[in-house]
């Protein structure tokens, strides 16, 4: 069975999230978006826990559903209904220091039941505050955090998280590792995928050659609903956690992912934003030590940079174990784009809406449905948009030191 995963997101307890990460909520927009397996998030905070042990009913082979109670007047056209599961997942960031330097490393795991968690949850609490913030920051060196998933849940799967973002990634500029070997040490091994983050695309990532045995994972790490499959996996497996772990380390059924375009992300050049100031990285290189050429202070390094530099391919080398990539843009700002109008107005929500009862899910839109069928719907102008998209036939301002990149069609 062919289907889409998200697994990376955050609940309503994680700091700067949506009041409107629910159950509920999520499974609404899973549906509208066409993703059908849909990361938790957060599981080892102690009130999410309760809050999904209340709302979600197990399905079997590790997977989980909405209590039926709950589905009533979620909103979702006939032509986007379809079954959502939820899969326990959660994100931990680690900050400590080692080798004389600060490190600050983002981990996400996957596990098969709720009982993970709460084994988790019970040696962590140990170590730190579990309950301060959906994310829990502890001060724990990575490579221990995962030879405690290893002991305490061997079924699980680690993944280190959007392993090029600046400040909280394994390979990123401010955390320094150059390979998960110097981060994870004699532990590497239990390491099959790592997450590429949003600044990043799968040809980027292709270009360092000692993350060819991983596979490359893509999640939309959403903070609220409607960012749901932003970036998400394709999988051609069955519907179990077994299967779906099976195939990460495989990589037999997975069909490769969704992606931004890296561009758009709001870590993909070098610069500083409090003076506005973007480079890419051969501008930056020009600078002294790196530093803004209008107050002086530190530049972020973005993703692009810090790839190249620990880059050993050309970019046009593909390495043979490669998957497929698709690179879209949320069809609401198609929409915005094509009509010359703001992302958040009642017009783009209208036309959004009247798409998805016509057409189906929004991710079915972007990558199967023909642009003609789109203007048939009375839509030529977001269906030549879509077109533009599909053929990459647009400019991005890139993002850099925490903005999003700016798309023009």
């Amino acid at each position: 069975m062919k289907f889409l995963a998200d697994l990376h997101i955050h609940s309503h307890y994680s700091i700067a999230t949506s009041r409107d990460m629910t159950p509920e909520a999520l499974f609404r927009w899973a549906q509208l978006k066409g993703v059908t397996v849909i990361g938790t998030g957060d599981a080892i905070h102690p009130g999410w826990l309760k809050e999904l042990g209340r709302k979600l009913d197990c399905a079997g082979r590790g997977l989980f559903v909405l209590r039926d109670e709950l589905r009533e007047g979620c909103g979702v056209p006939p032509s986007c209904a379809s079954d959502i599961y939820f899969l326990m997942s959660t994100e931990i960031s680690c900050i400590y220091s080692k080798r004389g330097k600060t490190r600050k490393v983002h981990c996400l795991v996957l596990f098969n039941d709720m009982e993970g968690p709460l084994k988790l949850q019970r040696r962590l609490a140990k170590i730190g505050n579990i309950a301060s913030d959906g994310r829990p920051i502890l001060g724990l060196d990575a490579k221990y955090l995962l030879k405690i998933v290893t002991e305490e849940c061997p079924e699980a799967l680690f993944v280190p998280a959007h392993i090029w973002t600046p400040h909280f990634s394994v390979l990123g500029s401010a955390s320094r590792f150059d390979s998960l070997e110097e981060c994870f040490e004699e532990l590497t091994g239990h390491i099959h995928a790592v997450e590429t983050g949003l600044s990043s695309d799968p040809p980027m990532n292709w270009r360092v050659s000692s993350l060819d045995r991983l596979t490359l994972l893509s999640n939309s790490d959403a903070h609220s609903p409607e960012k749901l499959g932003r970036e998400a996996n394709i999988f051609d497996t069955e519907l179990s956690f077994e299967d779906m772990v099976h195939t990460v380390k495989s990589r037999k059924g997975f069909e490769g992912t969704i992606e931004f375009f890296p561009e758009e992300g709001k870590y993909h050049y070098d610069g500083h934003r409090p003076c506005r100031v973007r480079m890419s990285p051969d501008e930056s290189m020009s600078t002294i030590d790196n530093r803004c050429p209008v107050c002086g202070k530190k530049m972020t390094l973005g993703v692009l940079g810090r790839v190249l530099a620990l880059a050993d391919r050309g970019r046009d080398e593909i390495p043979g174990n490669a998957k497929p990539y698709h690179s879209l843009i949320s069809l609401k700002h198609v929409v915005a784009q094509s009509l010359g109008v703001g992302e958040k107005t009642k017009k783009v929500n209208m036309i959004y809406f009247d798409l998805l009862e016509k057409l189906g899910n929004e991710l079915n839109i972007l990558l199967n449905v023909p642009a003609a069928h789109i203007a048939d719907c009375g839509y030529t102008a977001i269906a030549q948009a879509l077109d533009r998209v599909r053929s990459r036939m647009i400019s991005i301002e890139p993002g850099y030191d925490g903005e999003y990149g700016k798309i023009r069609f």
